[in-house]
């Protein structure tokens, strides 16, 4: 073989390029071999001669694959694309034409799903995944009030319903739900106007009310900014063209669009609950739903108010002690309702109801028993003076002019505090507590027409001209009517709970389908029942048991869930529903009492009306009535003891060493719960 360097040139053999050695096969063709360079590092190179790249024919290559289409992930982004898309719609319509009920439908479902798992898997002794079983109440007191304030409306009606019973939940939600009772926040100007137009055929407030905006000094006036705002209404002040002052009650908007889907949600969540966790709460629900609808509907109340004023003016007894506004009906419809201005004291303004009065001898509060409103004006202090729009023409004027800077256009009358300002009413708050039970006992047990939302807020108290107190009750939306039936044996109850006639009351709960009669009676009584069977009382006794404070807590309130169940019974369809919201009537009752520092006897008064309602009942046969009056007057007797209790609870009050009989009651309540069922009760009704 012949090296191929050696027919180079002898440049070429001269440079210092690096070749391999090629060497020609046996068939003539050169090869690539290796050879050194002049570093003696090894390489290759290809010595074969330059051939051009042929394309392969068409006919040599295999068959061509099928492109990928990627379908599932096109079906995938499609899929999300149309649900975005659809989201949104749904989103707008339902913010547009529903006041978002179906967001927070669906808001409530998903956060009531997370609630009831939490509870499901951490509801023990030991949870597993929750740390303990008070951080699983905070967090799940938090979800549950986050959402309601979310949601407002009627979800706001529920949480105050719930708040007003929170004594029964554990401490964390007591402390989270005392917030419910915040102001709501007001609707604008615009809803308002809105709402007045589709209620009174397109008419413009200005139209319906007489009322003028602009300055119109033959008109009246009306303020835009509410005066008071809840969960369902709010209220405007007016003045008519005629010179009556009115309250103009009006039904934010979004509540006719939301009410049916709330009440729906309210109902299902109810339903889950009730089967997870075995509570036979759902066979109340369609009453609660039915209540709660009837008070957005201002006809209905504009009826309770009419029938109550009815009734109160037809009993000596609390004719002239109780008002009912008056409603002025061709000025209300379904969601709008206008009334009597009153000029009052709310009841918890204690200090101010008992303050001396300092408004003239033999003057009564602005509008009460004919009392004029304004004082005459050679009378009239300077600091009321400033502040009616009548006396002051160019200020009125300039309210017209510019209501949104300044649409407070009310006198604030308040000359009958004296020229500091540190006067009230001077009534007595025996007298103003006396009323109130004397009123909300013949609702329940002589007319059977009962006012389930007694609080503070919906109670004026004004003075009369001889100086006795006044109590004013406002807001008649949600009522419940007892028939004659039931409203016999709840006197009878009530009777017996204080005769300590035992065979009588197992008699009455058994028929209501409640299985314990001893726990029910100190429900009612809101203090441990002393007659009966002692179970209330033994079960302090017994405690519980654990070998740690988790396992205690947890055992004490399996022991709370299994009295609720004793309660409600085990036949749903012979608890009377009435007894909810006569519970909750009677709590805020005792609630309204405890705050006034306890003055009057309210079990004796309750128990006396109960009994004596047996006697004038009109449903009842005169044999009936005349065998009752007998029983009614050894009842009398009976309570004396009752009155013993008082009057030495009201002694130790008075040395300092308590604080009044319904605090005593509820201090042995606190302790019932929290040695029987875990239950920390840390404040009271109307804390927050």
């Amino acid at each position: 073989m012949r090296p191929i360097v050696q027919q180079l040139p002898a440049s070429c053999r001269r440079s210092r390029i690096l070749f391999t050695s090629a060497v020609v096969s046996r068939n003539g063709v050169a090869a690539a071999a290796p050879t050194k360079n002049l570093n003696g590092a090894r390489r290759w190179i290809q010595s074969q001669g330059f051939q051009p790249f042929v394309p392969p024919s068409p006919a040599s290559l295999p068959k061509a694959a099928p492109p990928k289409q990627f379908r599932r992930t096109r079906r995938l982004a499609r899929g999300l694309i149309y649900l975005a898309i659809g989201s949104g719609v749904v989103y707008a319509v339902d913010r547009q034409f529903y006041a978002a009920a179906l967001t927070r439908s669906l808001r409530t479902f998903s956060l009531g799903l997370v609630v009831a798992l939490d509870y499901k898997i951490n509801f023990r002794a030991h949870p597993p995944l929750g740390g303990t079983i008070a951080e699983l109440h905070a967090r799940n007191a938090e979800r549950l009030f986050d959402l309601l304030r979310t949601n407002g409306g009627l979800y706001l009606k529920i949480g105050q319903a719930i708040a007003m019973q929170s004594a029964i939940l554990p401490a964390e939600f007591q402390q989270m739900f005392a917030k419910m009772f915040d102001d709501a926040p007001q609707n604008t100007w615009k809803d308002v106007d809105t709402v007045i137009r589709e209620d009174f055929g397109g008419k413009s407030p200005e139209e319906v009310f007489g009322v003028s905006f602009d300055g119109d000094a033959s008109k009246g006036i009306m303020e835009r900014t509410a005066r008071a705002s809840a969960s369902v209404a709010q209220v405007h002040w007016a003045r008519l063209a005629d010179g009556r002052e009115v309250a103009v009650k009006v039904q934010k908007r979004e509540i006719a669009q939301q009410v049916g889907w709330d009440l729906w949600a309210f109902k299902v969540i109810t339903y889950i609950y009730s089967t997870v966790f075995d509570l036979p709460f759902y066979s109340l629900v369609p009453y609660i739903t039915e209540r709660l609808e009837l008070e957005t509907d201002f006809e209905n109340e504009a009826d309770n108010s009419e029938r109550m004023a009815k009734l109160v003016a037809g009993d000596s007894r609390l004719a002239g002690r109780v008002y009912i506004p008056k409603v002025y009906r061709e000025l209300s419809t379904r969601r709008v309702m206008t009334a009597e201005w009153i000029e009052g004291v709310r009841l918890w303004d204690k200090q101010t109801m008992a303050a001396p009065w300092k408004g003239g001898w033999r003057t009564g509060s602005p509008g009460c028993h004919g009392a004029p409103l304004d004082p005459p004006s050679s009378s009239s202090s300077s600091s009321t003076s400033s502040s009616s729009p009548r006396s002051q023409p160019q200020q009125q004027q300039q309210d017209r002019k510019h209501p949104a800077i300044d649409d407070r256009l009310k006198p604030e009358r308040t000359f009958w505090r004296g020229p500091n300002g540190d006067g009230g009413l001077g009534v007595s708050v025996k007298q103003v507590m006396t009323t109130m039970v004397d009123l909300f006992s013949a609702q329940m047990f002589l007319w059977g027409w009962v006012h389930c939302d007694p609080h503070p807020g919906n109670i004026f108290i004004r003075r009369q001209p001889g100086g006795a107190p006044e109590l004013v009750l406002i807001d008649h939306g949600l009522y419940i009517h007892l028939d004659p039936g039931f409203r016999h044996e709840y006197a009878r109850f009530w009777k017996s709970l204080l005769a300590f006639d035992n065979a009588a009351l197992a008699e009455i709960v058994r028929g209501w389908g409640i299985n314990n009669a001893d726990m029910f009676a100190s429900a009612t009584l809101m203090r441990p029942y002393a007659g009966g069977d002692m179970s209330t009382s033994a079960s302090v006794r017994d405690g519980v048991s654990g070998r740690d404070r988790q396992e205690r807590a947890f055992a004490a309130q399996q022991k709370m869930r299994h009295g609720i169940r004793d309660v409600l019974g085990s036949d749903a369809e012979k608890w009377p529903r009435e007894l909810i919201f006569l519970g909750r009537n009677l709590r805020i009752v005792q609630g309204n009492n405890q705050f006034l520092g306890s003055p009057v006897n309210r079990i004796k008064i309750t128990g006396v009306w109960a009994s004596r309602a047996l006697v004038e009942s009109p449903d009842l046969a005169w044999r009936a009535k005349l065998a009752n009056l007998g029983r009614h007057l050894v009842f009398e007797f009976v309570l004396f003891a009752s009155d013993l209790v008082f009057w030495a609870s009201k002694a130790r009050q008075l040395l300092g060493l308590g604080r009044g009989m319904e605090d005593d009651m509820e201090a042995q309540v606190r302790g019932i719960a929290k040695e029987t069922f875990g239950v920390d009760l840390q404040h009271g009704v109307f804390e927050g």
